[in-house]
């Protein structure tokens, strides 16, 4: 079971992660026009992602993000294309890797790799059919440091969420080396970035009751494994939660009763 110290050691690569896609977001942001500083991007961040694994689909928490940044920049467009390139970008960094790993480590599912690359291929293409895309992609990535700073915060996120869920295997009992599970938690991670779930739900535990079967364990150490990095993940985005509670007190305590204006003629007419 996910222990104190397993929740902590979530809580706290969570927080390096998050940080870390704090500053992908600023850096896609910025090439757009945008400015972000740290401190908002963490908490937004923090924001969104308790958003996304509370509720259907795993990406309003990102909508919810990119409009509120947008209005505050007074510029919609701009703040909800910034969230999206941004996750676009994350994501086709971890499909990448995902590739990388399966093709270098020994795994019966490194067929698979090539299924994956061809998937991921499929958006690429929609998204290069997008007129606005070329222009958008030349803002971001017009400096040497903007492609260098989006594939490193994205390589660390995707090696922080990968260790959550080493670490939910560990709790399950499940005794297979870490060069087996590694492909296995990558493909499960991608699995639980399709957006037909509720924060990875449905699909994540799909995929891991068919890929722990590939190295010997059962589809049930899977399912419990995939639960496990649920919950790991829920707490340690609570930190999201505390801010909505906070920002909704603050906008309720700050709400002025409306008087009733009362026409000082008419009051002393009837008075």
């Amino acid at each position: 079971m996910a222990g104190p110290w397993n929740l902590a050691a979530a809580a706290a690569i969570t927080a390096l992660t998050t940080a870390c896609c704090a500053w992908r977001w600023r850096v896609v942001a910025g090439g757009l026009g945008l400015d972000l500083r740290p401190g908002v991007a963490v908490a937004a961040y923090y924001r969104s992602q308790f958003l996304n694994a509370t509720l259907p689909g795993g990406v309003l928490g990102d909508v919810h993000r990119g409009v509120r940044h947008g209005r505050e920049a007074h510029a919609l467009g701009l703040g909800l294309r910034s969230v999206v390139w941004e996750r676009c970008l994350g994501q086709a960094v971890q499909v990448g890797l995902t590739v990388l790993v399966l093709l270098a480590l020994p795994s019966p599912m490194r067929a698979t790799a090539l299924a994956v690359a061809a998937v991921a291929l499929v958006p690429a293409v929609a998204v290069v059919l997008v007129r606005r895309v070329p222009r958008d992609l030349r803002r971001i990535l017009r400096t040497r440091r903007a492609p260098l700073s989006i594939g490193l915060a994205s390589g660390v996120a995707v090696s922080g969420h990968t260790a959550i869920f080493l670490i939910a295997v560990q709790s399950t009992g499940a005794t297979v080396s870490t060069t087996r599970m590694l492909p296995v938690a990558l493909l499960v991670l991608l699995a639980s970035a399709v957006p037909t779930n509720v924060a990875g739900w449905g699909p994540r535990e799909g995929a891991a009751a068919w890929a722990f079967g590939t190295v010997g364990l059962t589809a049930a150490q899977g399912v419990t494994a995939a639960v496990l990095y649920g919950v790991l993940s829920l707490v340690a985005v609570l930190p999201g939660a505390a801010m909505l509670v906070a920002e909704a007190y603050r906008r309720t305590s700050h709400v002025v009763p409306s008087v009733p204006q009362v026409d000082p003629i008419e009051d002393a007419v009837h008075g």
